[in-house]
């Protein structure tokens, strides 16, 4: 993670320096999100990358002593490449699961919500965005936010789909945060945004816009 964060550091650096600001969002955005898959699992952004991952390993303890009590679970990320490298485990450990992305056809997710609400699985891996929304998953009381999104309403609507109309049972959110990392520092820019209006980042946005230049370098630090 150092090493890729001083690369990054040098390299908007050199961007910010021969284009400008406005003109470095792409390559800022790039760099935070290379920063972020590291922070999940160095896997889903270093493709020879061996070693093993806290954040899966925290991960494991929470779902052996979830699934063990009988909970069942709605695991969100936004990195498809690190859902897949979940579901490798959950298949691993024999692990009953649904898996819906942006891929899973319309026709199927209404199938498969009603599977999992039914009973069937223990287990519900979904990308933010294809399962922020719309969906009702009140055969899970256990949410698991395995990386935290720039926008906390969204992470918020995301959880709300266990607390739909028909939950009867006590919904315990799960939020892993890798310390001392890019992801300690969008939840505190959370906290001090969250009151803000204008932190809903509306359609053709990113958080670029709503950040200053001072943020984005905090960021970096």
């Amino acid at each position: 993670y150092m090493a890729v964060l001083a690369q990054a550091r040098q390299e908007i650096d050199r961007s910010i320096e021969s284009i400008g600001f406005e003109k470095s969002q792409i390559q800022i955005l790039a760099a935070l999100t290379r920063l972020r898959q590291i922070c999940c699992h160095p896997l889903s952004f270093l493709e020879n990358y061996e070693g093993g991952s806290g954040k899966l390993n925290l991960l494991e303890e929470i779902l052996e002593q979830a699934l063990g009590s009988g909970h069942r679970v709605l695991l969100f990320s936004q990195f498809t490449s690190m859902l897949d490298i979940i579901e490798k485990e959950l298949r691993r450990k024999d692990i009953g699961y649904f898996y819906l992305s942006g891929k899973t056809p319309a026709a199927e997710r209404s199938a498969i919500v009603s599977r999992f609400n039914g009973g069937e699985g223990q287990v519900f891996l979904l990308s933010l965005k294809a399962g922020g929304t719309g969906l009702t998953l009140t055969g899970a009381d256990t949410v698991i936010h395995y990386d935290p999104w720039w926008n906390p309403a969204v992470e918020e609507q995301a959880t709300d789909r266990a607390y739909r109309i028909g939950q009867d049972k006590v919904v315990q959110v799960f939020r892993l945060i890798t310390r001392d990392t890019i992801e300690e520092k969008i939840q505190l820019m959370q906290e001090r945004k969250r009151e803000m209006i204008d932190m809903v980042i509306k359609p053709g946005e990113n958080i670029l816009h709503k950040l200053t230049k001072e943020e984005i370098r905090e960021l970096f630090n």
